[in-house]
Formats: structure tokens, C-alpha cells, sequence
């Protein structure tokens, strides 16, 4: 549902122009539009005449109470709305141009190790309807990377079984294919068998969804979270983890085993390289060991020992 209007007509005109340009999702220009409301109730005058102090004077008033992050999603809506106003010509510099950005402690992603990895794929219990759907879930989202939002909104004709192919909607509406292994093949097939079960007697039944709940209707966000709780604690995983983790594994197992970086860009939908680089991570002890394999010097690598 579109959000309503603000008191801003050159506010609507941005938001507007996210949802039909830029084709942003709905929570992210609900987010953007409430950072930029936010600021137009701080401001004596309007969004066009405000200037660099009073900016900063929001984002100061604002500092105690947001994390370092928080304030960073919020300047970023700031800066886009200025850069927009420049382009209309509403204004000729913006007043956001010289803020800085708060400084946000980078955090290595979380990750599962192989050994956990496999032990949750299996916790699924697959004599049931939602054990089978339960594990090829789990099987697709680690084979492909894709984020949850992707996966729950898959249709069942956007899966290709025989050439193990998902096209996947992203971010801004963008499709890409991605690839999926014959594990997940198996799962899915086996999931498909069990289907049937989960849509008969559905009162509002979803035919065209690939995932369904115990209903019938297509599966929310919320409902992976919860099923990845109960398949974690039945695989003994020690630490809590976010569906989220597994785009994080699927990326680094990847690069691990030696796979282009720029080839993991594309299978996670990722505009800019440097996005990628956030979401792989490799081991001081990997790295060690490929070091020690491949340099000519260290006694192993090549004939050199």
C-alpha cells in the first residue's frame, strides 16, 4: 500500500520517483519517508530552504538516540532527497553535500562452518509434508544465496528442476538466474511429491507459490525465521543465526573453494562488486593454508621444497 501523502509536494514528487524509477521496496521507501518527514517537523522552514547547520543540527538532535548505522540510513535519505532536488533544478547545491558520515564499525558476517552447514540441512524431519517443504527451503537457500524476500516470493514456474535454475526477482525488480545444485534438486522434487498435501482443504490456497504454510498460502518472511529456530535447535547449532547467515555462507563456502568473485556478485544480485567483498569472508587459517600451498618460498608450494 502506497504510503499517504506528506505536506511536502516536493517530498511526494521523491517518494514517487523511488517507487516508480527507482523501484526501491516498499519498506525502504517507507523508511526514507519517514527519515525525511522527520526532518521537515524539525524544520522552521521548508525542506528547499533549509541549510547545511540546521541539517546537522537534526542529525545532532538525533545522534544520542541512534546507533552509529541508524544515522547513516538516515543521511543517506537526506543526501538522496538533496541530489534529487539539484537534478530538478529546485535547487543548485545541496546542503547535505559536505555532512559527514558517521563512522560505522565494520562486523564480519556471521557464518556456519561445513560440519553445522550440513547437520541443518538434515534437521528438517522428512516423513512429514513440512519437513519436506522445511528442507528444501533450507536446501535452496543455501544452494543459491538468494535472500529470504526472494525466496518466499519464488513461483513454482520459476523454477526450472531439470536444468536446476531459479529466476530470481531482486532488489528494484532486477531478475537474475541463478544456478542450484542436485541436492536441492532432490529436496525440491521430494518437496513436490508432498505439495499437494499442504494446498487440499486450503481455504485461501496460493497454486502459483513455490513455498506454502501449513494452510496453504504462500510463506512469509516470518515463517522461515521461525522454521530455521526449530531446525537449529534439532541440529545442536550452538549460535543463533538469521536466514540471512546462510546468504553470508553461501557466499564465503563459495569463495572458499575457489570460485570467482565476480561470479558470486551475480549469483547474489549485488550492483557493486564492493557489496560482495562484505558479504565473504575468509579465515586467517584458509588463507594460510592457501598461502602455503601456492607460494614457491614456503617450503610447499610448487616443486620449491
Amino acid at each position: 500500500m502506497a504510503a499517504p501523502a506528506t505536506k511536502d509536494a516536493h517530498l511526494d514528487e521523491f517518494i514517487e520517483y523511488l517507487r516508480t524509477q527507482r523501484r526501491l521496496s516498499e519498506n525502504t521507501i517507507l523508511g526514507y519517508r519517514s527519515d525525511l518527514v522527520q526532518l521537515l517537523s524539525f524544520l522552521d522552514e521548508g525542506l528547499l530552504e533549509a541549510s547545511h547547520s540546521s541539517l546537522r543540527a537534526f542529525l545532532a538532535s538525533r545522534h544520542r538516540e541512534l546507533s552509529p548505522r541508524s544515522m547513516c540510513r538516515k543521511l543517506a535519505a537526506i543526501r538522496s532527497f538533496y541530489r534529487f532536488a539539484k537534478r530538478r533544478g529546485w535547487l543548485d547545491n545541496s546542503p547535505a553535500a559536505r555532512i559527514r558520515s558517521a563512522q560505522v564499525p565494520k562486523k564480519l558476517p556471521q557464518l556456519l562452518d561445513h560440519d553445522e552447514m550440513s547437520a541443518l540441512l538434515k534437521a528438517p524431519d522428512p516423513k512429514t509434508n513440512l519437513g519436506l517443504r522445511d528442507r528444501a527451503l533450507l536446501e535452496l537457500l543455501y544452494a543459491t544465496g538468494m535472500r529470504v524476500s526472494e525466496l518466499v516470493g519464488l513461483n513454482i514456474h520459476d523454477v526450472d528442476i531439470q536444468d536446476r535454475i531459479a529466476r530470481v526477482r531482486g532488489k528494484g525488480g532486477k531478475e537474475r538466474l541463478v544456478p542450484f545444485g542436485r541436492h536441492a534438486r532432490e529436496s525440491l522434487q521430494l518437496y513436490f511429491s508432498a505439495r499437494g498435501g499442504l494446498l487440499s482443504g486450503s481455504k485461501k490456497p496460493a497454486p502459483d507459490a513455490l513455498f506454502l504454510n501449513r494452510f496453504g498460502g504462500r510463506l512469509s518472511d516470518r515463517s522461515v525465521r521461525r522454521l530455521l529456530d526449530r531446525a537449529i535447535v534439532r541440529a545442536g547449532v550452538l549460535h543463533d543465526i538469521s536466514p540471512h547467515v546462510l546468504r553470508h555462507t553461501f557466499a564465503t563456502h563459495l569463495l572458499q573453494e575457489g570460485a570467482d568473485l565476480r561470479c558470486i556478485q551475480e549469483f547474489l544480485g549485488h550492483s557493486s562488486l564492493s557489496t560482495t567483498q562484505g558479504y565473504t569472508q575468509v579465515d586467517m587459517k584458509h588463507i594460510m593454508k592457501v598461502y602455503d600451498s601456492a607460494h614457491p618460498r614456503t617450503g610447499r608450494g610448487r616443486k620449491g621444497s
